[in-house]
């Protein structure tokens, strides 16, 4: 346990979504530890402060203890013998494990509370409250496109709850029950009229054409009217501020009649036959 009132300043970050959060706060200073993947998000990270060092997937004990914290705070995903290490450290330690959107700004006001950062924490959450209402208000009444979207490709996962309560901000209806595998076989019975796939760790490079051609969607409605597309990893993954770009790419992805191009979607260009 932290002494009261006791502000870290010494903070080791497990998932990028934390990093996010630290840099929306300003405290970027604070961050001692990072992992890969947080450089990737946020490249303003001083690398020669910060050391780097594997997620809540993989932590290792001795990687943490050698930044010297008074803080770790780590996300999902995690696996059990990462929390055995993480626990090993003896240092204080927030897990958060977020499912939907409120978990998220809890997450947000949590962070910000504990570095006493909290009224820079509520401006945060206002912001992004904000910006769920006025895609929302602009798509209220139209006709909802069903919308499958996928974190993972082999197997099939569905995007996680927080995804589906976007795509449902951004006028479509989530296929499925969110962060369940699938069959292509189910997806392509479903036909829905929009594919999104944002894989975790794939940034922007989920090759859209071979997937369509491998699992047999060729004739899926959203194949044949080109409304197949690939949303940057961080824009949908990311349990942070980074969301509210997932939400206007699902926006251009799911209205463009609506929402112009966005940056972080990209559509899909042709079918290769890659059986």
């Amino acid at each position: 346990m932290m002494p009261e009132n006791y502000l870290p300043q010494r903070i080791v970050s497990l998932q990028p979504s934390i990093t996010v959060t630290l840099r929306d706060l300003g405290l970027l200073d604070r961050l001692v530890a990072c992992t890969k993947y947080c450089l990737d998000v946020c490249p303003e990270i001083s690398r020669e402060k910060c050391l780097v060092v594997e997620d809540s997937w993989t932590a290792k004990a001795e990687q943490i203890l050698a930044a010297r914290p008074d803080l770790v705070i780590a996300s999902v995903p995690y696996q059990i013998e990462a929390l055995t290490e993480i626990m090993k450290c003896g240092i204080p330690f927030f897990g958060l494990a977020p499912k939907s959107l409120s978990d998220v700004y809890a997450d947000i006001a949590l962070i910000a509370r504990i570095t006493g950062a909290e009224e820079s924490g509520l401006a945060i959450i206002a912001k992004m409250q904000a910006a769920v209402s006025t895609v929302s208000k602009k798509v209220q009444g139209l006709e909802k496109p069903l919308v499958y979207c996928e974190e993972w490709g082999k197997p099939l996962i569905l995007s996680q709850k927080w995804v589906a309560e976007l795509v449902e901000a951004a006028g479509g209806e989530f296929y499925g029950e969110p962060g369940k595998q699938i069959s292509a076989d189910q997806v392509q019975a479903a036909n829905p009229d929009v594919i999104v796939a944002a894989w975790c760790g794939a940034g922007d490079r989920v090759p859209l054409e071979k997937i369509v051609s491998r699992r047999g969607w060729e004739e899926v409605k959203a194949v044949q009217q080109g409304r197949v597309y690939c949303i940057n990893d961080e824009f949908l993954n990311t349990p942070a501020s980074t969301l509210m770009d997932g939400l206007h790419a699902l926006a251009s992805a799911i209205h463009p009649e609506l929402f112009g191009a966005t940056a972080g979607l990209r559509k899909i260009n042709s079918i290769v036959v890659d059986r």
